[in-house]
């Protein structure tokens, strides 16, 4: 085995910095995470409802969408935060190590513009349905697009952090520079 040379210690920013964002990914888990059981128990209540009771529970189909949405833009975020999305890397794999950072760069500025546009958009989006209410469980409409604004924010934050490690040299993701 041969010894790695060992990668000088980030800046005390960088650290605080990655302390701040693995705290806000790890509420992230725990709220997608909550969700999902809290999505499990509603379907199971729905089929016993249905089919015990005889009774449908008609709102579960209401909070089934503002949960999947939750599940789904907080999972995306974390997903990038962690470098688990999809992604293809065999290219990225066999280009010269200049070519691999060009291509590092731009799937992140990519990342981020994505991330802004998500935020943009959503926002104006929950402003403009946060007047009128839910049918059946009479929350305000906005709550279906503010995942997509969390999301888009936190996909824009998580990605500016993994910008700002690449750009003082310590990207700690296995599969960018490498």
């Amino acid at each position: 085995m041969t010894d790695q040379p060992a990668r000088p210690k980030p800046p005390a920013m960088l650290s605080s910095m990655d302390r701040v964002l693995d705290a806000i990914a790890a509420l992230c888990r725990l709220i997608t995470g909550l969700s999902l059981v809290t999505l499990t128990v509603i379907f199971g209540w729905l089929v016993f409802g249905r089919y015990v009771l005889n009774a449908t529970p008609t709102w579960v189909e209401q909070a089934a969408l503002l949960l999947v949405m939750t599940i789904a833009f907080l999972g995306a975020a974390v997903g990038i935060h962690e470098s688990t999305h999809l992604s293809v890397t065999a290219f990225r794999g066999i280009v010269p190590r200049w070519m691999r950072t060009v291509f590092v760069v731009t799937t992140d500025l990519l990342l981020a513009g994505f991330g802004l546009l998500l935020l943009w958009q959503g926002t104006k989006l929950t402003l403009f349905k946060w007047g009128s209410m839910i049918p059946l469980i009479q929350l305000p409409e906005g709550l279906r697009s503010l995942p997509l604004t969390v999301g888009g924010g936190l996909i824009l934050l998580f990605t500016v952090g993994h910008l700002l490690r690449l750009a003082t040299g310590h990207d700690n993701r296995s599969d960018t520079i490498g």
